[in-house]
């Protein structure tokens, strides 16, 4: 996978990224029962030629116990970029806001396990969001760089991050998410805006992260059609799907809506929602 193909998803600003307040108590049992905690040691990949970043887009046909090149288990992994630039600071001081309480709270009531690709720069805009969505055990959260700059250009106008650096992009959004207290925090790295070539793949390889794309766009960066979102993914997703997702009521302020469609929908059909520790823990 390369760069993102929907028009207009990162135009020089950063996606925003998605949070809440922790939830009101509830039977402990409950969280549990519906999605387990990540494993103790989440799957990861190999790495590539000459130890190069590896990278997960899709679990193959076959996953999840099926004959390879038979009919895979009908589980699909929806992911949230909480997205927010280095530079963003004074924007949301003014009252811009780039998280989304609301949709996280669909997501729990929903029972929906998650991923999250949290920046470290949202990490430290929101640290109590941080630490309820790191805390909850239908969520684990990934690594979408510290400042969410580019990791090779063009990239939608994002500033870009020099080689030297990269690694340490990564490791400063590692610190900063756990400074947060989240706990269930997973060795996945998202490229900011889906960017990346060769040079970033040997550059991050000392980071031991294995990065993550997807196949399926949802189209939710600005767009104010939930409808149109929706039928977007429920078109897209295939047994062992990643899709892409946003969570902002800023930049994404439809995506709330599509879930409460998408996620009924697919439970119609037969999918049954993961994280991305599930899904690349099964596949082949």
């Amino acid at each position: 996978m390369t760069t993102l193909t929907v028009a207009g998803v990162l135009t020089g600003a950063a996606l925003s990224g998605c949070g809440g307040p922790a939830p009101a108590p509830a039977p402990p049992a409950a969280p549990a029962a519906s999605a387990p905690a990540a494993p103790e040691k989440p799957p990861t990949m190999a790495p590539g030629p000459a130890g190069r970043t590896p990278v997960f887009e899709r679990r193959a046909a076959g996953g999840g116990g099926g004959a390879a090149g038979g009919s895979a288990e009908k589980v699909v992994a929806l992911t949230f970029d909480a997205d927010m630039t280095a530079d963003q600071g004074p924007r949301a001081a003014s009252g811009e806001r780039f998280d989304n309480p609301e949709l996280v709270a669909s997501l729990r009531r929903l029972k929906v396990p998650s991923t999250v690709f949290m920046t470290g720069r949202w990490a430290e805009e929101y640290p109590a969001q941080a630490k309820a969505i790191g805390t909850d055990p239908l969520f684990e959260i990934a690594n979408h760089s510290y400042s969410h700059y580019a990791f090779s250009a063009p990239c939608y106008g994002l500033p870009v991050v020099e080689k030297a650096a990269m690694t340490r992009e990564v490791e400063r959004a590692f610190t900063a998410i756990r400074k947060a207290g989240a706990q269930n925090v997973v060795p996945y790295f998202r490229f900011p805006g889906g960017c990346y070539d060769d040079t970033a793949l040997r550059a991050l390889a000392p980071a031991n992260v294995t990065a993550v794309q997807w196949d399926v766009v949802s189209g939710d960066a600005f767009a104010t059609d939930a409808d149109a979102v929706a039928e977007q993914v429920l078109d897209g997703v295939r047994p062992g799907s990643l899709v892409v997702m946003h969570c902002t009521r800023s930049a994404a302020p439809a995506t709330e809506a599509a879930v409460r469609r998408i996620v009924p929908e697919l439970r119609e059909r037969g999918y049954r929602f993961v994280k991305v520790s599930e899904l690349m823990e099964d596949s082949p």
